[in-house]
């Protein structure tokens, strides 16, 4: 017998959801914030720990017998190997989990620290090798978590939020190791670090269950370690993201190494005040990220925000050029900061877009494919900087070199890419 329609007054009704989206909206961050404060933690354990060598360089320097500008050399090697490791460690996310290759990241971390606390030139070098491993999949890993866990409008602020992890880690380097490198020595200090990462594990470890439920037992672990390099270059929207992580890792990465130099060497700034004025540049960067994270998404769109960095990068990169020794102090806070929250800021958004134009599924490859575009522009950033400002003779010439590289990533999104 066929059913009959059953009427139902008017009043019986529910009434309308007048903001069904704003209750999802503020559900879905409600859900996204263990998720996105354990991706954050990672992110800055491994960054303080990558971080950490850097700030007692000279120390270890005189302890294995080398120069203190080797320390290039070591944070070169961490880069490269980085590099490979960003790139092959899609399958292992995708097959152990994110959270429990996060862990094993950190433990790989405490290791590296640990192994350079023997003071030989070849154990240091293995270390930074070692750093590189931990450091590179740490992102693709995030990615893998929060694109799954964060709704489309939010994943801007949410990527952004956690990339603030990379100058936190760098502003817990500079603020902590220094006093324990006089308390303890850079070889206590360096193993202080490397506890606290391996700690960090067991506070990852109750959320695995909920976050590593993706993973596969049949996920092959050896693939083609080009394929996700491959797969980047083939979308045009990630090839673009791709592109423009080169050129702005690369700006960022020089501001960070040579604006001490810059404003000792040829601003005549005494070094405390040069250090102060590049610590309010990452402290701006921290903030910049959370800014450009909040708008992208919600009044801009990621496309025009990256563009707007590139383009407020490059006019920084121009005034920096054109600073001369009469500035006023505030001047150069003013400049480093702005600079800063434009150069050390776009992470986050860049991300949140790679995330949204990946292939379902494939963020973490994608990520990892895309990483080795940045990190080229990191490896490769300050060496060519640090060539053109001896062939010129001018750290001038060097910033107009980077505002060159913000137009050319602004240049990049000009066109809608999808």
């Amino acid at each position: 017998m066929p059913s009959k329609a059953v009427f139902v007054p008017q009043s019986f009704t529910s009434p309308p959801d007048s903001a069904p989206q704003e209750r999802a909206s503020a559900a879905g961050f409600r859900a996204i914030i263990w998720p996105l404060a354990i991706t954050l933690l990672a992110q800055v354990v491994t960054s303080w720990a990558n971080l950490t060598v850097p700030v007692f360089a000279v120390r270890l320097a005189g302890d294995i017998g080398v120069s203190a500008t080797w320390i290039g050399v070591y944070v070169s090697l961490t880069y490269l190997s980085g590099m490979a490791s960003a790139v092959l460690c899609g399958p292992f996310i995708l097959r152990y989990g994110a959270i429990r290759i996060s862990q094993i990241c950190l433990l790989i971390a405490a290791c590296s620290l640990t192994l350079l606390t023997t003071s030989t030139l070849p154990l240091a070098i293995l270390s930074a090798l070692i750093m590189g491993i931990a450091y590179g999949p740490t992102t693709p890993a995030s990615s893998h978590i929060l694109s799954a866990q964060t709704p489309p409008k939010l994943m801007p602020l949410v990527f952004s939020l956690k990339q603030t992890g990379v100058p936190l880690g760098g502003m817990l380097a500079g603020a902590v190791v220094p006093p324990l490198v006089l308390l303890y020595d850079w070889k206590g200090a360096a193993l202080i670090v490397a506890a606290f990462a391996a700690t960090s594990v067991f506070l990852l470890q109750p959320l695995r269950a909920r976050l590593d439920i993706d993973r596969s037992a049949t996920q092959k672990l050896l693939v083609n370690p080009l394929r996700a390099i491959g797969m980047v270059w083939r979308i045009r929207g990630l090839r673009r993201m791709a592109l423009l992580s080169t050129a702005f890792s690369a700006v960022q990465m020089c501001l960070l190494s040579y604006l001490v130099t810059y404003l000792v060497v040829d601003i005549g700034r005494d070094l405390v005040t040069a250090g102060l004025i590049l610590a309010a540049a990452q402290m701006a960067g921290v903030a910049g990220r959370v800014l450009w994270g909040s708008v992208s998404g919600l009044l801009l769109s990621a496309r025009h925000v990256l563009m707007l960095l590139g383009l407020l990068m490059a006019g920084c990169g121009v005034v920096m050029a054109l600073v001369t020794p009469a500035w006023p102090l505030a001047g150069l806070f003013a400049i480093a900061m702005v600079y800063g929250a434009t150069a050390i800021s776009w992470n986050g958004v860049e991300l949140a877009e790679l995330s949204r134009l990946s292939p379902p599924g494939q963020a973490v490859m994608a990520t990892g494919g895309s990483l080795f575009f940045t990190f080229t522009g990191v490896m490769l950033g300050p060496t060519l900087f640090g060539a053109w400002v001896t062939a010129t003779g001018s750290y001038g010439a060097g910033f107009f070199a980077l505002a060159a590289l913000g137009l050319v990533g602004a240049g990049l999104l000009i066109k809608r890419y999808e």
